[in-house]
């Protein structure tokens, strides 16, 4: 594990038979105001190379994002194959390592293919104009013939000439993921697996404010550790402290574990958590400052004008993202130079961190990217790269830290929990009036746990601006008021999939499906009667035929049917808009979904459940239907099952059985519909179809119970508690109770 990614770099750029597309390198674009992301200065003493041609035949591709497990290694291998015309197998790409890769940012918002990919895709056009340049018109080249003893660098163009759509053989086929082969094999691709010779084990110790990043008493809450509890441990080489960091290191693994575990610490009490059991008392006590988005007319005359007028507030959850393999790194610290094996999906930034962390120059760390377990955003990689360069300097030798369990699921940064509050209303015959929109949103910055604990960085409250993706409906209100909160942290909290869009699709999709009952309306056809964007009411429209969606038609409404049950089916669409406000679109999604509910027991299963996708473009079909049916799992279980339990001193879920998700026996039939967009652009396909998955159930809900749910998840407690309230002739905390003809069935008229 000696060589590195840096090896590769400097060969290809020294060696004969080679054409390399390379570009100057420049310090990265630095993040926008109120954005996530680091800023830096640095600039590497090597260009950036995005395509190497070997006269041997073989095809380097460098891009600076990282395959997550969602098969871009596979997709962008595609891209460079077709502009190349060889085939993908031909393509080895390189992905994330900082001595590689260009700087191209955090992998977040599915945005590789959208735009990342763009300037591969050029290189790779170019580089394959100068083949068949040099090997004459309608002949294949000849590599070997080519490139033989030469050296040839192409400084990568603005403008190059792509190959037209019309004339794709790689891009638009599904072709088998190319990393399957090695995990399924058991070759080296995990970094838990990364061994370097002479290293060591190390294992952290946690302060006791479990999953806290902010307040007076980060970094400074440490009285005392006794070295005497761990002296009878064989093979302990240090106890390592700065601060609040506590780290171990042995000789093996199972020593540094049973260090860990003896090592006793003296704490000063912590100030107490407010309670996030419950968020939305502790979102609206929470200091917080308006930030206005968009503004439309007199929204309040235009509400007040409407016969139908609601006021709502809709509640999502601090949830996990839940890594199945606890976080793991590798580090060698040198007097001159640091490796780094990481799982990270930020390499660069983790680069500026360590540079911080350590007082080292960027150019001496070296990030080697190697796949994890997977995050779905941010997990503790960062963290325990951290962990590992501290403990490696400490002792002179290359240290492997693993995290345990308990401390992923206690110091991963949750995804944030979040606070919708809606006004709106419409018309007698149905036309909306106007839509009040404000979300409440508390920071999920996040800064790397070493940097906390050791009192590099203030803990002091920060504020980030993330709290406004796909904050905009996307139905024609004449009148618009949409502004956000943004609050600081309370808990330590990051990006998780679908980052604030989700929840706000929430709200806009369960609201929508409200006024819809009030004017008596089909959802779907409510829906299309107030959505101007052609691609939206033409997925909407697909999707609705597949699932023989019949207008009018009601399910249960809190009537068990002959099964004892109550079934229903809801429908909900998003297009995800991300990025700094007002941001862009990545890819339009719809579910449409069939539940049933046990009214005893509160029980609700998801019996079938069809999604359709408009990605434009889809380089790997399969990849982007893979990505789907991830998306729709993962989606099913945060709405139905995930809520971070907390005490006063922070987290409090600490493994699977207080943090339950979703298993194969929970996953329905999937039915998936993919748009043909062949000729259009590519958009970011990863994320946007787990916005509509909460709305469709709870909307499913409605029609299955008769009773709005407006806080996820939907437990069967939640269900129960709700179900029993509404039977009682309450008012239920998450909903309305049964609304007037709820049990009437319409004669059933396709839609389409």
């Amino acid at each position: 594990m000696r060589d590195t990614p840096r090896a590769l770099r400097e060969t290809l750029l020294r060696e004969q038979g080679v054409l390399l597309v390379t570009r100057p390198a420049a310090a990265a674009p630095r993040p926008s105001p109120g954005q996530p992301g680091a800023a830096s200065d640095f600039v590497s003493d090597l260009p950036d190379i995005f395509i190497a041609v070997r006269a041997n035949g073989e095809v380097f591709a460098f891009n600076g994002h990282v395959d997550l497990g969602t098969g871009i290694r596979t997709a962008l291998a595609q891209i460079v194959a077709e502009e190349l015309e060889v085939e993908p197998e031909r393509v080895t790409m390189v992905l994330g390592h900082t001595e590689a890769t260009p700087n191209q940012g955090p992998t977040i918002a599915s945005a590789s293919i959208q735009i990342s990919a763009l300037p591969l895709r050029r290189a790779a056009a170019q580089a394959g104009a100068w083949l068949r340049a040099r090997a004459g018109e309608g002949r294949t080249p000849d590599l070997l013939a080519l490139l033989a003893g030469q050296h040839v660098e192409l400084t990568l163009a603005d403008e190059v000439v792509t190959k037209p759509v019309d004339q794709y053989r790689v891009v638009g086929r599904s072709i088998p993921r190319v990393d399957i082969p090695a995990k399924a094999t058991a070759e080296l691709t995990f970094v838990h697996d990364v061994r370097v010779p002479g290293m060591l084990h190390g294992r952290v110790v946690r302060p006791p404010y479990a999953g806290r990043d902010s307040g007076e008493f980060v970094g400074h809450s440490l009285v005392s550790v006794d070295e005497a509890s761990v002296a009878g441990v064989a093979g302990l080489v240090r106890v390592v402290v700065e601060g609040d960091f506590i780290g171990v290191v042995a000789q093996r693994e199972e020593q540094a574990i049973e260090a860990a575990r003896r090592l006793k610490a003296q704490w000063k009490p912590v100030p107490p958590l407010p309670d996030l059991n419950d968020p939305e008392p502790a979102l609206r006590a929470a200091a917080a400052q308006r930030r206005e988005l968009l503004q439309v007319g007199d929204v309040d005359a235009a509400i007040a004008e409407g016969a139908h007028r609601l006021s709502r507030s809709y509640v999502w959850p601090y949830q996990l993202h839940g890594s199945i393999g606890p976080s793991c790194a590798v580090a060698d610290w040198r007097e001159d130079r640091l490796t780094v094996w990481s799982g990270t999906q930020n390499p660069h930034v983790l680069r500026i961190d360590l540079a911080r962390l350590t007082g080292m120059d960027e150019g001496e760390i070296e990030i080697v990217r190697m796949e994890a377990a997977g995050c779905y955003g941010r997990n503790c990689a960062d963290d325990v790269c951290a962990d590992a360069v501290l403990l490696s300097r400490a002792v002179g030798q290359p240290v492997r830290v693993q995290l345990t369990r308990e401390q992923e699921h206690m110091w991963e940064p949750k995804g944030a929990a979040q606070l919708m509050d809606v006004r709106g209303g419409a018309t007698a015959d149905g036309r909306l009036t106007g839509y009040d929109f404000v979300s409440r949103y508390p920071s999920n910055d996040a800064p790397m746990l070493a940097l906390l604990l050791t009192g590099r960085v203030s803990a002091a409250p920060r504020m980030l601006e993330m709290g406004d993706r796909t904050a905009v409906p996307a139905y024609g209100y004449p009148a618009l008021h949409i502004a956000c909160d943004d609050t600081p942290a309370i808990a330590r909290a990051s990006w998780l999939r679908g980052v604030s869009a989700l929840p706000n699709t929430f709200a806009h999709e369960s609201f929508i499906d409200e006024l819809a009952q009030l004017c008596d309306a089909d959802p779907l056809a409510f829906r299309l009667r107030h959505l101007a964007d052609t691609r939206a009411t033409e997925l909407l429209v697909a999707l609705a035929q597949a699932a023989q969606w019949q207008e009018g038609q009601r399910g249960s409404r809190g009537v068990p049917d002959g099964d004892g049950l109550l079934h229903g089916r809801g429908i909900a669409y998003a297009r995800y808009i991300h990025s700094k406000f007002p941001g862009f679109g990545a890819a339009w999604s719809a579910w449409i979904v069939d539940v049933q509910v046990d009214a005893h027991t509160g029980d609700v299963r998801v019996t079938r459940l069809h999604v359709g996708q408009d990605t434009g473009m889809m380089v790997n079909p399969d990849g982007v239907r893979h990505q789907i049916h991830g998306n729709v799992v993962q989606t099913l279980s945060r709405a139905l099952r995930e809520q971070v339990r907390f005490d006063e001193r922070g987290v409090a879920s600490r493994e699977w059985g207080s943090y339950p998700i979703a298993t194969f026996v929970n996953v329905p039939p999937i039915e998936v519909l993919l748009m043909p967009r062949q000729t259009e652009s590519p958009l970011g396909a990863g994320e946007s179809a787990s916005l509509p998955g909460a709305p469709a159930i709870a909307n499913a809900l409605f029609d299955a119970t008769g009773v709005r749910f407006r806080q996820a998840p939907f437990t069967p407690e939640a269900v129960r508690k709700a179900l029993e309230s509404s039977l009682a002739g309450n008012a239920p905390t998450c909903g309305l109770g049964p609304t007037r003809g709820t049990h009437d069935r319409r004669d059933a008229v396709p839609v389409g």
